[in-house]
């Protein structure tokens, strides 16, 4: 089982608005493996890279997460505009990821990680953006958090905030929290607890090696 290549002839884009992302329209042709073709009309997001940082305390045991008014959560018929999220945000131009999540974790949550570690990789939402999200464990010092961060560059406020690794994966299981970096970042936590320990270690290494 493997994403692979597709074949396809691909006409575009024609910019369709341009504001905090471009909104593209493609025209294209697919050829499928019976022979015959779709042509088809997809119009998309550009999202670009993204990184997500589930800053983590081994020495408390305690996941650090943020608050932070998203206008589409609002928008839901349940009213979820203060949504808890992990860190995250764009990889700007020329910019490696790993960097991209330091820097992040510094502006979401006023506390720059010891040691980042690579988590996973995954497209959220294919069907509507080419957003390519590549997740990472931030270790740091859950002490030192401070009541508010955020870039105020971007007009971004952030609450940070640590909780018990138990508590938010009850929190998950309960359906308490719809943020699809969270799920996905504390899912990865839960199956990868165990081995924490000698991941960190095996970083710490690498990093003096």
């Amino acid at each position: 089982m493997e994403d692979r290549p597709a074949r396809v002839d691909v006409e575009g884009p024609e910019l369709l608005a341009e504001g905090f992302r471009p909104y593209e329209r493609y025209r294209l042709v697919l050829h499928h493996d019976d022979g015959t073709s779709d042509a088809q009309v997809r119009d998309i997001v550009r999202g670009g890279r993204v990184v997500g940082v589930l800053g983590y305390d081994p020495g408390r045991d305690l996941v650090v997460l943020i608050r932070q008014f998203r206008l589409t959560a609002h928008l839901l018929p349940e009213r979820r505009g203060e949504m808890v999220e992990i860190v995250a945000g764009l990889v700007e131009a020329g910019e490696d990821p790993e960097a991209a999540a330091v820097r992040e974790c510094i502006e979401e949550t006023g506390v720059e990680p010891r040691l980042v570690l690579p988590m996973l990789s995954f497209t959220p939402t294919p069907g509507v953006t080419d957003e390519f999200a590549l997740m990472y464990l931030g270790i740091l010092d859950a002490g030192a958090l401070p009541t508010r961060a955020g870039a105020r560059h971007e007009t971004e406020m952030t609450q940070p905030f640590a909780v018990p690794v138990d508590e938010a994966l009850a929190a998950i299981a309960q359906g308490r929290c719809i943020n699809g970096f969270l799920i996905l970042a504390l899912q990865w936590l839960a199956l990868n607890r165990a081995r924490l320990p000698e991941l960190i270690a095996a970083a710490e290494h690498e990093e003096r090696s």
